[in-house]
């Protein structure tokens, strides 16, 4: 009985680690959007366009406002989420851009990444987006760079 339990395990083990591996992935994805999303918005409400460079700041509403622009699970900086962390800074070289509606200073440019907390456990790939708005990612866990980014950088987007 407890041979068969044994190789029972053994087959499904390997099987839910991948599961994981898999919907921690797709949620590093969708912490990709959620940040492009909210930086859309943010940009909206920024005479010319400019972009944060902080997740906290995308976590405060503007005044009369009470809906912040990212939700409060990517609030930190770093934001740690199903495995992986989280993280925006801005675009290298981005000038700065005018205050927002709270006083905080922009960028012109930004990147963010999502890159496991456990490569291997947590996750296989690494991601980024920038100001563009794709989705890159790199299958050896660290995020794609910037200039993997720029046109004809060879950075693999996510279709």
């Amino acid at each position: 009985m407890v041979a068969v339990i044994g190789v029972i395990a053994a087959v499904a083990v390997p099987s839910l680690l991948r599961a994981r591996i898999s919907a921690n992935e797709t949620a590093a994805v969708s912490s990709m959007r959620a940040i492009n999303s909210a930086q859309a918005s943010y940009s909206a409400t920024i005479p010319g366009g400019a972009y944060a460079v902080r997740l906290a700041t995308l976590a405060i509403a503007c005044p009369g406002s009470n809906q912040p622009f990212i939700s409060a699970d990517l609030s930190t900086d770093p934001s740690f989420k199903s495995g992986y962390r989280v993280e925006l800074q801005p675009a290298a070289g981005a000038p700065a851009g005018p205050n927002d509606c709270n006083g905080n200073g922009t960028r012109e440019g930004f990147y963010s990444t999502a890159v496991p907390i456990s490569p291997g456990i947590s996750g296989h790939k690494g991601f980024a987006s920038n100001s563009a708005g794709a989705i890159y990612f790199d299958i050896s866990g660290v995020a794609p760079t910037e200039a993997a980014m720029a046109p004809s950088g060879g950075g693999e987007v996510i279709r």
